[in-house]
């Protein structure tokens, strides 16, 4: 992926937000390392993973990550139901667009599968800014 900055309007601009598996060895050009899963990956210390910082309010719930259980068959059905669920949480949104602001910004995750986890979705989200403008008070 491109590290170009993407322009959101006047005097606004960021760079893209970075996936990465948290398994994978911290980078230099990882900026701010967010683990957006509800769960701490197993076997992981906290050392090893450099997570700056733990969103468990950013992965999917409970019921929506057991529904899925990595199917890639439900792919589609979890991406819509989990942005659905992002909606809600507009406070998470709108601190990840913050860090995303202040500089480089890698969300991380614990899944094997690289092209089917919530972290991509969330970076979908935050890019396109689909969810960001959602009231922070609705329930889930």
């Amino acid at each position: 992926m491109s590290a170009r900055p993407v322009d959101l309007g006047p005097r606004t601009r960021v760079l893209p937000v970075r996936v990465k598996r948290v398994y994978d060895e911290p980078g230099s050009s990882d900026g701010m390392r967010v683990l957006v899963d509800r769960l701490w990956p197993r076997g992981l210390s906290k050392a090893r993973a450099a997570a700056d910082l733990w969103l468990k309010d950013a992965g999917p719930s409970d019921a929506l990550r057991q529904w899925f259980g990595h199917d890639p068959r439900r792919w589609k059905s979890f991406s819509r139901k989990y942005r659905a669920e992002l909606v809600k949480r507009g406070a998470v949104l709108s601190q990840l667009m913050e860090l995303r602001r202040r500089g480089p910004l890698t969300l991380l995750y614990g899944a094997r599968d690289i092209a089917h986890n919530n972290a991509l979705v969330l970076r979908e989200v935050l890019e396109d800014g689909s969810a960001v403008a959602a009231p922070a008070n609705e329930k889930e």
